[in-house]
């Protein structure tokens, strides 16, 4: 038996955008189930919000996304969890960078670190903040 972790990912009206936006980073495909298809419309002008979707690339990336509806609590917060992106190639993971940085906040620019060849810290413009880096052994 294995067990894995998907970061899930909450937003308020904007998932779609969200997985459509990872889905161009890391390919795959995205699934998209929304509040009118699964019949759980609660608001009308929410119908169209995602009640559940995910991206799933071939590399092995996965998330998951919902919109949270108007009638529950939902607050964006500032550092409530990190997604942590690792990969064993540097091109591969400094094009990922690229992709991911285009409208994004830079917390720590993609470079050398004692632990990794290349770290960075990046928070994308809907608010998710990815720690990124290349695996290595640690040396410390």
């Amino acid at each position: 038996m294995s067990v894995t972790t998907t970061t899930h990912l909450n937003f308020r009206g904007t998932a779609r955008e969200a997985l459509d936006f990872y889905q161009s980073v890391f390919g795959g495909r995205t699934t998209a189930v929304t509040y009118k298809d699964a019949g759980a419309v609660q608001v009308e002008s929410e119908a169209d919000w995602v009640m559940w979707g995910e991206v799933v690339g071939d590399s092995g990336f996965h998330v998951m996304a919902f919109d949270v509806p108007s009638g529950q609590r939902w607050d964006r917060g500032e550092n409530s969890f990190y997604v942590s992106l690792r990969g064993e190639n540097t091109d591969e993971i400094t094009a990922l960078w690229e992709k991911l940085s285009e409208g994004a906040t830079i917390v720590s620019p993609l470079k050398p670190a004692q632990w990794s060849p290349l770290y960075g810290m990046l928070t994308d413009r809907f608010g998710v903040t990815w720690v990124i880096d290349v695996a290595a052994p640690y040396n410390g």
